[in-house]
């Protein structure tokens, strides 16, 4: 399924907006459930705004006890889009919002809402993934004796001094 907007059909609304619903499992993400999202999508003038929301659920790998997880997200989406390069001159001036950031089109006719969703819920997982609240990673780590034998040969070093 094409999950492009053509920007001349957002323009061509008499609103000029359009609402996008998207129901699907991403690649490149390790999705238990399809991820939906319910989309806005406004012409204003220069920058096309992209709002709604994203939910779904993905399985993670916890970084201390390495076990997989399920992890549910629901997260809001508010993007800005230049429709020409930023190095233009803009006859128009727009306020961004607290951590509001602006892609540039550079001059493309349509916005690929499929990367827009990929890269939003990669930017929403947690920088630290932790499987739970009383997760013992490292006794985990300890009864399985997990070693690498290539790291055998430092256990003989001798430390002068010591």
């Amino acid at each position: 399924m094409d999950y492009k907007i053509s920007i001349e059909d957002l323009e061509n609304t008499p609103s000029k907006s359009l609402n996008f619903h998207f129901e699907d499992k991403i690649e490149g993400l390790n999705c238990l459930t399809p991820v939906t999202s319910d989309l806005e999508i406004k012409s204003l003038g220069e920058f096309i705004e992209v709002r709604g929301n994203a939910k779904g659920t993905v399985k993670l790998e916890c970084d201390l006890c390495l076990n997989e997880f399920d992890y549910k997200f629901d997260f809001d989406i508010d993007e800005m889009f230049a429709k020409h390069t930023l190095l233009d001159d803009y006859g128009q001036e727009f306020e961004l919002k607290d951590g509001q950031f602006v892609t540039d089109l550079n001059g493309a006719d349509e916005i690929d809402i499929y990367d827009l969703l990929y890269q939003s819920v990669i930017l929403n997982l947690p920088n630290k993934k932790v499987c739970g609240i009383n997760c013992n990673g490292d006794k985990f780590l300890k009864e399985e004796n997990l070693s690498d034998p290539r790291l055998e040969v430092f256990k003989n070093i001798k430390i002068e001094g010591k």
